[in-house]
């Protein structure tokens, strides 16, 4: 194994001093996992001590996801040993994790649509019952925690930022000794990611070990101390986050960090998607409609809208996709031509592509291969179908394509969709659609969940694809995101959007204030 610390680089990071003389709550020792040829973790080696916030840090592929799965018991591994409390273990499956007290926030949701969100969270306690004592608790943990929740509500209502409330809360509930958290502020706004910073704090003050995975390393370093760095599945840091800095831990992770790409103004072209008074109903109970939305996206250009979830962006998205159809045909127009009440194949046709919010279900079947999932946007501007049949030879090329032109970890163009991390699935789902060469472009939170190299590839990839003359829209709850990338930029609040300003003559406050509605309609 390598030596903890080997390879450090410059920028402030270094290994962590002697090791804490307070007794581990949980220590692995050599932790080793084989998915056939691929060596998921190699002899990992990992301490968590009580109220300790530890952050697992690592790209892509890195093998958090294999680790904590093997904590939580979801895999067993191959080799090495899991101590709790002094005393050996070997959970054979979630419910055993849980009885010892370990819980998790997954990067994925786990909820059922169709039950309500006391339901959901009576599913995830075992032996639970789904009433009023448990919906209290619910009430009262939302309202302390910041995380406003309605225990008798669907959760086939819930925007995606409440349903990760929902699985931070079903956590909670169980007060667990370990909460490890997956990617938990990934489709949180800053100000919900601070009161869940607040509420990490207490719980880890009481006495909670705390297992933190991120890619957003400024919030790593103001909120953890320690971490624990992979690459390739080994560990290559342990780190005391107190000296650290961004550039360290990223070069650490991926061994070195390209500079961005330089930006330059865009050469605008002509108006490639144009919406005007574009007003369409919410689609679910308590939902916000979409009031009155226009805008002009040129070519060359990137707009980005920022929004706190549940503000009317599943609505703005499915009406620009052609998900949801427009009473005026006028109402969305692409080079010129009117579509607002063609579905997404005819949109897609023109030149439109889709990055949609949530990459399993909407942007990817998981049972899929690489290649199937290739098919199900690209079958007609790829020419996946000849007379009505598929072309498997064709799906494969391209799946392979975007493989390896956007770094995607997977074992082949065969791989079941599934068997991804996260962040490479997205790389896979974003690869797809710019790889249709589109004329416009939308993509909703285009870098959650990826690590700095994958985004930033991301990033470079939509910048690249707008200098070739598309327009991109981004819309996103990551302000960072959208400031790296955007050159106007606006807000959707209540279903309405803001006015859109050069995003070099903006900064976050004045976005925060456009985000909770003070702001000029256009």
């Amino acid at each position: 194994m390598t030596p903890p610390g080997a390879g450090i680089p410059p920028g402030g990071v270094r290994p962590t001093g002697p090791p804490s003389v307070t007794p581990p709550r949980l220590r692995l020792e050599g932790i080793t996992k084989r998915f056939g040829a691929t060596l998921a973790n190699d002899a990992v080696d990992l301490s968590l001590v009580p109220g300790g916030m530890h952050a697992l840090l690592g790209e892509n592929g890195a093998g958090k996801s294999t680790l904590v799965k093997i904590i939580y018991g979801m895999l067993r591994p191959d080799a090495g040993t899991i101590a709790w409390e002094g005393r050996r273990i070997a959970p054979k499956g979630p419910a055993e994790a849980r009885d010892l007290g370990i819980a998790m926030v997954f990067q994925h949701f786990s909820l059922f649509d169709s039950l309500t969100v006391l339901e959901n969270v009576a599913l995830g306690i075992d032996g639970a019952r789904a009433g009023r004592e448990l919906a209290a608790r619910i009430g009262r943990l939302s309202r302390r925690y910041g995380l406003a929740l309605d225990p008798d509500r669907p959760v086939l209502e819930l925007t995606v930022g409440e349903r990760q409330r929902v699985e931070i809360v079903r956590c909670l509930v169980q007060e667990p000794k370990l909460l490890i958290m997956d990617e938990p502020t990934s489709v949180l706004t800053p100000q919900e990611a601070g009161d869940l910073f607040a509420t990490l704090r207490r719980i880890a003050a009481e006495g909670c070990a705390i297992l933190y995975i991120s890619h957003k390393l400024s919030e790593v370093l103001a909120l953890c101390r320690e971490a624990t760095v992979l690459r390739a599945g080994r560990v290559v840091a342990r780190v005391d986050l107190r000296d650290a800095d961004e550039a360290g831990l990223a070069e650490l992770m991926v061994g070195r960090l390209d500079a961005p790409a330089v930006r330059r103004p865009a050469a605008l072209g002509p108006a490639r998607l144009e919406v005007d008074g574009l007003s369409l109903p919410a689609v679910r109970l308590g939902g916000v409609p979409l009031i009155d939305a226009g805008f002009r996206l040129h070519g060359g250009e990137v707009l980005g809208i920022a929004g706190v979830a549940g503000n009317g962006q599943d609505i703005l998205l499915a009406g620009l996709s052609g998900r949801l159809r427009s009473v005026r045909d006028d109402s969305v127009r692409m080079d010129g031509r009117p579509v607002g009440r063609m579905g997404p194949r005819a949109r897609r046709r023109l030149g439109l592509s889709y990055v949609p919010e949530e990459r399993i279900g909407q942007g990817a079947v998981p049972e899929l291969p690489m290649s199937g999932n290739m098919t199900l946007s690209g079958y007609d501007r790829l020419n996946l179908i000849l007379c009505g049949l598929m072309r498997p030879g064709a799906a494969r090329r391209w799946a392979a394509e975007t493989i390896d032109r956007f770094r995607v970890i997977a074992s082949g163009p065969e791989a079941p969709a599934g068997t991804l991390s996260g962040g490479n699935l997205q790389k896979f789902i974003v690869g797809r659609e710019v790889l249709q060469d589109p004329g416009v472009l939308i993509a909703a939170h285009p870098t959650w969940g990826i690590d700095a190299a994958a985004a930033q590839a991301v990033r470079e990839a939509l910048r690249a694809l707008a200098r070739a003359g598309a327009a991109v829209l981004v819309v996103s709850q990551d302000l960072d995101e959208l400031m790296q990338l955007s050159d106007r930029i606006g807000a959707i609040s209540g279903g309405r959007l803001s006015e859109f300003m050069p995003t070099a003559e903006t900064d976050a406050a004045t976005l925060g204030l456009m985000m909770s509605g003070d702001h000029v309609a256009p």
